[in-house]
């Protein structure tokens, strides 16, 4: 069995996306991880490079801005990088997203038991999405729950819309199983400054840069994270790729007075207290995939 990595990535070090970490998280069970290194003004590109795996194969790109709408880079970017993979599964991280150290034997194994099954398409997992800060993760009904991450190659997947999860070339779902195993998702703890220009990034490559720049007009303003109500403490221990990038934290957030997160709506909020408390499941839950019978 042979299991290939892939990732895209662009402006890494500007915008705070532990990209090394990332890839260093699952390296230990890969064949190869291919990443495509978009045109960064930054310096990614050599970050990349102090890896120094021979299992890494970097594919610089250059990002086509006719496709700033919707996050159709991102899949363009994604896709690139699972073509060029040659493992019988192909295991995918977004450049914030990082795997327990943990968690590593139990993939190979659920690889490897479904290897010969072609009724599973994909492995799903189930994510901690941390926000504000390491110490506290959201589960709020606006936050997806869990995500398609390792896809059978061969099968025609394609990254879907922003690169969220997959589907086949004609639209059709992804018929999968459960990995067993969490996603850290890191994307939403960053300075306060930096969240803001992050968010600047996103807003330019789904709506195009004169909606970013009228949205975001001042990039190096203090990033409002709202009310830090609806997060869940987190008494785990996160990925030890994650321990020197955790050490070097030197913010504190506080609670805003006033609110522009969607998750601080009084509807959100009463649909996470339904939903945390009395259902156990998201009501109206968007599911990308069709889970096969256990």
């Amino acid at each position: 069995m042979r299991i290939s990595g892939f990732s895209f990535v662009r402006n890494a070090i500007e915008l705070y996306y532990p990209v090394v970490e990332s890839i260093r998280s699952i390296l230990p069970i890969c064949d190869e991880f291919v990443v495509a290194a978009g045109d960064s003004t930054d310096g990614t590109t050599e970050l990349l490079r102090t890896i120094a795996d021979p299992k890494l194969r970097i594919i610089e790109t250059v990002w086509d801005q006719n496709l700033f709408k919707r996050g159709a880079i991102n899949a363009q970017q994604s896709n690139l990088a699972l073509d060029a993979c040659s493992g019988d599964w192909c295991f995918y991280l977004q450049a914030d997203e990082v795997i327990h150290e943990s968690e590593l034997p139990g993939l190979v194994d659920r690889m490897r038991t479904y290897l010969a099954d072609a009724r599973v398409e994909g492995m799903l997992f189930e994510y901690r999405h941390f926000f504000a800060d390491y110490d506290h993760f959201h589960t709020g009904h606006a936050w997806y729950r869990r995500e398609v991450r390792i896809v059978r190659n061969g099968i025609g997947a394609r990254s879907w819309k922003s690169a969220q999860g997959f589907r086949k070339r004609d639209g059709r779902k992804l018929h999968v199983v459960p990995a067993g195993a969490r996603m850290f998702h890191y994307g939403w703890v960053r300075p306060p400054r930096l969240m803001t220009r992050r968010r600047k990034a996103f807003l330019t490559i789904h709506e195009g840069p004169e909606a970013a720049q009228q949205k975001v007009p001042d990039a190096d303003a203090s990033y409002d994270f709202g009310l830090l109500r609806g997060r869940t403490r987190f008494t785990g221990t996160h990925p030890a790729v994650m321990d020197a990038r955790i050490a070097e934290k030197d913010w504190t957030v506080v609670p805003s007075a006033e609110s522009t997160q969607r998750h601080d709506l009084p509807s959100q909020r009463f649909f996470q207290f339904v939903e945390n408390g009395v259902l156990s499941f998201k009501i109206g839950e968007h599911r990308n995939y069709i889970l096969l019978p256990s």
